[in-house]
Order: structure tokens, then C-alpha cells, then sequence
């Protein structure tokens, strides 16, 4: 059901946006008040405390971010809360986030490697993505994990490339394993 939240509202905050030519207003706005919801817990203990009255709630939205943010995101806010679904805000503006992103071509790369990247390496890895993407720039997130042994994983969305040697000594082993001598 939250997915489904999420997709309706975040699918119409985008059809505004698109609408008003407002994508980039939008979505530095959105941005701000996502990373406000995810850092600031106790907004969203006052958004969904069962004894503060969904009127006051609306209250706290609009004080908090009238003027401050396009109104038809305030709107929303207050939709969300009327409705009692303050607690899928943050879902909601991730999902827009995210088609924003595509919209923009901007892909999000999670990359693993096996020991850090020089800074000439991880260009290399991005140009290549940008090479066979559809993708015009990257936000890219680098980690290290020494398990790996070697090579990297790759993920951008639901698509995973796994090069590692962790991986094709698995396979390798599970190949071995069906071999009859």
C-alpha cells in the first residue's frame, strides 16, 4: 500500500512540476525537505503522534513551510496529513526524487571494489557507465569491500554487474562441483 502511495503522489507532484515547467524549482525543494524528514526525527514523531489532532498538524506544515517552498508541495503535505499518511511523506518525495532523476538523465551508480579507487580510476568507471547508459551524468557512491577480493560490483537501479573474484570463484567452485569424473 505505501508503494501505492507513494507512486499516486509522487506521480502528481511530477505531472505539476512537468505542467509548470517547475522541475528544478521542485526538485531542489523537495530535496531540502526530504533530508529534513530523514534527519529531523521529531517532525515526523509530531506528524504521526495519534493524540496531536490532524488539524494541528496541518498547522505545523504550513507554518513550518509556507513561503519557504512552492505551495502545491505544502498542499501536498497537507493532503498527506489530512488523509493520515504523514508517515509516507518521505516516501512519497523519494519517489519524486527519483523520476526527477530520470527525467534529468541522471543516473545513481553504486560501485564496490575490493581496495579504494584512485580518483583516476573512479573517472574511468564513470565515463564507461556514461559510455553505455543511458545516463548523461552519474551520482556516483564508491565503497570497499575486501571480501571481494578483486574486481567490483556495480549497481545502478535494479541492474547489478558483478565482476568481482569473490563471484567467479564461486561460480567456479559451483561448475567444479557439478563435473562427473
Amino acid at each position: 500500500m505505501a508503494k501505492l502511495v507513494s507512486k499516486t503522489y509522487g506521480d502528481a507532484l511530477f505531472a505539476v512540476a512537468l505542467e509548470e515547467n517547475r522541475m528544478d524549482e521542485f526538485f531542489e525543494a523537495v530535496k531540502v525537505v526530504a533530508e529534513i524528514l530523514r534527519t529531523n526525527d521529531e517532525f515526523g514523531k509530531l506528524m504521526n503522534h495519534p493524540k496531536i489532532m490532524k488539524e494541528d498538524k496541518v498547522k505545523i506544515v504550513e507554518d513550518t513551510f509556507s513561503g519557504r517552498i512552492p505551495k502545491e508541495i505544502v498542499g501536498m503535505m497537507t493532503i498527506l496529513v489530512t488523509k493520515g499518511r504523514a508517515e509516507e511523506m518521505l516516501s512519497v518525495f523519494d519517489y519524486f526524487i527519483d523520476l526527477v532523476k530520470e527525467e534529468k538523465k541522471i543516473g545513481i551508480a553504486s560501485v564496490t571494489t575490493a581496495v579504494q579507487l584512485s580518483d583516476k580510476q573512479k573517472a574511468k568507471v564513470e565515463q564507461r557507465l556514461l559510455d553505455t547508459t543511458k545516463y548523461e551524468t552519474f551520482e556516483m557512491n564508491y565503497s570497499v569491500d575486501a571480501s571481494l577480493i578483486g574486481g567490483m560490483v556495480i549497481r545502478i537501479g535494479d541492474r547489478v554487474v558483478d565482476s568481482s573474484i569473490k563471484t567467479k570463484l564461486y561460480e567456479l567452485s559451483r561448475e567444479l562441483r557439478n563435473v562427473q569424473v
